[in-house]
């Protein structure tokens, strides 16, 4: 009869004794099924982290193989819901009877959408970024979702310079002259009357919202698209040139700074259900070799910090 194997973890002494507030795995590749609202279950390929608390002061560790076993059936077994998570955290404190009291687990993964152009029709796909994060505290869970939205900032500051070029050409063109609609129309056409453009930018607006507890779906497409509805000007996927220009004139119509789009985004989501939220603009700027960022908050007791 063959030896049995030696569990280190079980019966050794820690080298030193103390609590730990999180032990586990982070950037374990497995395939997900994910539901949310408007959607047919998708399988994603995500990366996920899972931790329990170590409160046993005089234990040497876990048992991560657990926690990758009980995330591995929930790849197999079942998909990624608000419910699943839930149980899937109290599935971590169970195995760890004894030694844990919390856990928390990260989903990270790309959702691809079926996105249509702004004019022409046609439809093309749109990767967003998807985070998934849920922790349980002596049996009070909690489950956040964030979502990044990628799309294009004027800069108003920029816009005003180049219209004030453009007013300066004007003047210099047709000075002590009366010209006609149609000559001014011409001229307006050609570089030397559009002599200036503004710049813009690829811009990320970040956005975190922590569920209430009655929640009982995820709503990723909900929330992209109030987000994209707000800002006016996401980055398209299948564009024809009539899709390209109307993309220009919201550009234009649109102008903001980091500012202005980070406010936008606080007044969408303050009156909407979300316990509470975080919101980061950043505006990879085409101008500086820096970003622009503003960064604002909900702004509850014990909630998210700018």
């Amino acid at each position: 009869m063959s030896a049995s194997m030696p569990d280190i973890a079980h019966s050794a002494e820690a080298l030193e004794t103390g609590r730990l507030d999180w032990v586990g795995m982070s950037n374990i590749e497995i395939p997900l099924v994910f539901e949310t609202k408007g959607l047919t279950p998708v399988t994603v390929a995500a990366k996920a982290d899972a931790f329990v608390s170590l409160d046993d002061e005089q234990a040497k560790g876990i048992h991560m193989s657990r926690l990758y076993l009980a995330l591995d059936k929930l790849s197999s077994d079942a998909s990624v819901t608000p419910a699943s998570l839930i149980t899937l955290l109290k599935d971590f404190i169970i195995s760890h009877d004894g030694l844990s009291h919390s856990a928390k687990v990260a989903i990270e993964f790309e959702l691809l959408l079926r996105r249509k152009s702004l004019l022409s029709g046609k439809q093309g796909w749109k990767g967003y970024p998807v985070k998934i994060a849920a922790v349980n505290h002596n049996g009070q869970a909690q489950i956040e979702l964030s979502v990044n939205v990628t799309y294009s900032s004027t800069c108003p500051c920029s816009a005003a310079l180049a219209r004030q070029l453009i007013q300066r050409a004007f003047d210099e063109q047709f000075a002590g002259k009366q010209p006609e609609l149609a000559e001014v129309r011409a001229w307006l056409g050609t570089t030397d009357g559009i002599v200036a453009t503004p710049h813009s930018q690829r811009s990320v607006a970040e956005v975190k919202v922590a569920m209430t507890e009655s929640c009982q779906e995820f709503d990723v497409i909900g929330l992209v698209d109030a987000l994209e509805n707000t800002l006016k000007t996401p980055v398209q996927a299948a564009v024809k040139r009539e899709d390209e220009q109307e993309f220009a004139r919201l550009n234009g119509q649109n102008l903001m700074f980091c500012e202005d789009a980070a406010r936008k985004l606080k007044a969408l989501l303050m009156p909407l259900s979300y316990r509470d939220f975080h919101i980061r603009i950043n505006h990879y700027e085409s101008l500086h070799a820096h970003d622009a960022v503003a960064i604002a908050v909900k702004g509850i007791k014990n909630g998210y910090q700018p």
